[in-house]
């Protein structure tokens, strides 16, 4: 009888590495960037610059009235995200799945981040592109992460969903030849 690998103490470990590869880029940037300045890496394209956010993603509620309560707030449901992801994953992580992928990058982005709201009251970030005319909000490698395992898990249920689709179109023609 073989036994079946348990994945999640490797999955943990890819949202270990998530926060200490978020640790290291913002205290980088925080020794080495003053507030408020960049460097162009690709002219027009992508800069690594230093911003503190205060507010949530894309600097939402960073204008807040009540910045300690939002800080608390934005805090707390960052917590409670990530104790419902980390039952997820427990849960789901015995066997490696591209959803059991997307939670363990949710987690560590979301636990990366709280890390700033709790310690320094806002969160560096430093990842600024721009798109012709358009320049996205800045980012960081925790942010990325979440994004990344929304993506993986968007695909993950469309995937899911087609293959469905499929095997249910699948049984209902055999169902038809059958009669």
């Amino acid at each position: 009888m073989s036994r079946i690998r348990d994945w999640r103490s490797w999955l943990f470990g890819l949202s270990a590495l998530v926060i200490v590869l978020d640790r290291l880029t913002k205290d980088w940037v925080s020794k080495h960037i003053a507030e408020g300045d960049a460097i162009t890496v690709i002219p027009g394209v992508f800069r690594i610059s230093h911003v503190l956010n205060s507010g949530a993603a894309f600097s939402m509620f960073t204008d807040s009235p009540h910045p300690e309560r939002t800080r608390w707030l934005l805090t707390g449901f960052s917590l409670l995200a990530a104790m419902v992801v980390l039952i997820v994953l427990l849960r789901i992580g015995r066997r490696f799945s591209l959803t059991a992928l997307s939670m363990a990058l949710v987690l560590g982005g979301a636990l990366g981040n709280v890390w700033d709201r709790i310690r320094y009251a806002t969160v560096v970030d430093f990842l600024e592109v721009h798109i012709v005319h358009y320049h996205w909000p800045d980012f960081n490698i925790a942010d990325s992460a979440i994004v990344i395992g929304g993506i993986l898990l968007l695909l993950d249920s469309l995937r899911t969903t087609a293959h469905t689709t499929s095997a249910a179109k699948t049984e209902a023609s055999q169902d038809t030849s059958r009669a």
